[in-house]
């Protein structure tokens, strides 16, 4: 489902490429959570891309669908009601301003906790007394993808064999996981509109960045402008696909393997042809968990890349920088000379 907004007049970033990046990549990993060598592939995916694509996910696409109903309402919106649900602070509705340290993209966003309570009385303000179709169906959406991200992770954990199983998928089940859900929208992009895509400007949507919480769950409409990084620093375009899940390797994981997995760096390019949808879930630890190398991951004499720090002390750091920063180079060990 597109829709058609608006396009947004203001001054564009780009995107810092030596080539126009424009063939989708057909090499994503790919996994099927049916299949028993899942645990392996998600690691093989993990190691190499820091980036995979899950189907067969047993999330509902009733979950699906009506949330990306709900959103499109939102976001159809005047201004001026979305607004209610702002300004971000960093929760709410934001529009091309990301975070406080001067990132700006075409896009406008809302950021909210996965805690039911706190997200409908955040929009009583913006659908009356009856936020109650918006709220159920983000809840019964959270719920059944933060299912599915646990079960990614304890799959991690056997393909690692570590134990306990449940090793990593515990931070995101704890009662005082600081967890986060994102909805995004990037509208028609004038800039782009008429031109060929040889001659199209790379546009930013959502600027390069790593995620740094453990895991995070992309799901998108059909529209194209997603890119990851790839370890030469090279760009590729992701396919998009709507009846499935892309996974991000999120700093916190690549810390707890010691480096093993790789935070995978992405932005979203504008799109002049479709409005693009995405919804994201990024599941977090608990503020005071302390966040170091699992012992079970380390071999032998291997010794930590990475200062221990709590998850609060992360996330102040990282809501400091620009997106674009490599947040963990301040917690990374010095190699003795």
């Amino acid at each position: 489902m597109v829709f058609v907004t608006k396009p947004h007049s203001e001054n564009f970033s780009y995107a810092r490429t030596s080539n126009n990046v424009s063939k989708l990549f057909s090499g994503i990993p790919l996994v099927d959570l049916t299949k028993p060598d899942s645990k392996q592939l998600i690691v093989k995916a993990c190691e190499e891309y820091g980036f995979f694509k899950i189907i067969n996910h047993g999330v509902p696409m009733d979950f699906i669908t009506r949330l990306e109903s709900e959103a499109i309402k939102f976001f159809s919106m005047p201004l001026s009601e979305k607004e209610k649900a702002g300004p971000p602070n960093p929760l709410g509705y934001g529009n091309k301003h990301i975070g406080k340290n001067g990132d700006v993209g075409g896009v406008e966003y809302l950021l909210l906790t996965t805690n039911t309570e706190s997200n409908s009385q955040r929009f009583l303000s913006v659908f009356g007394n009856n936020p109650e179709e918006f709220c159920s169906a983000l809840n019964d959406y959270i719920s059944a993808v933060k299912k599915m991200a646990c079960e990614i992770l304890e799959l991690m954990a056997e393909g690692l064999k570590i134990q306990p199983r449940n090793v990593l998928s515990k931070l995101l089940m704890d009662e005082q996981s600081d967890s986060y859900f994102r909805l995004n929208h990037y509208p028609l992009c004038p800039e782009l509109q008429g031109l060929s895509s040889a001659s199209a400007r790379n546009v930013i949507g959502f600027g390069e960045h790593t995620d740094p919480q453990i895991i995070s769950v992309l799901r998108s409409n059909n529209t194209s402008g997603l890119q990851i990084s790839l370890g030469d620093g090279s760009w590729i375009s992701v396919p998009p696909d709507q009846n499935s899940f892309f996974i991000n390797v999120g700093d916190s994981l690549q810390v707890l393997t010691n480096g093993r997995f790789q935070s995978v760096r992405h932005r979203v390019l504008a799109n002049g042809l479709k409005s693009r949808v995405s919804m994201i879930y990024f599941g977090g630890p608990p503020l005071s968990e302390k966040i170091a190398p699992l012992q079970s991951v380390m071999n032998g004499e291997e010794e930590s890349l990475y200062e221990e720090f709590t998850w609060f002390e992360y996330k102040k750091s990282a809501c400091s920088s620009r997106l674009a920063d490599n947040r963990l180079g301040h917690f990374e060990r010095i190699a003795a000379s």
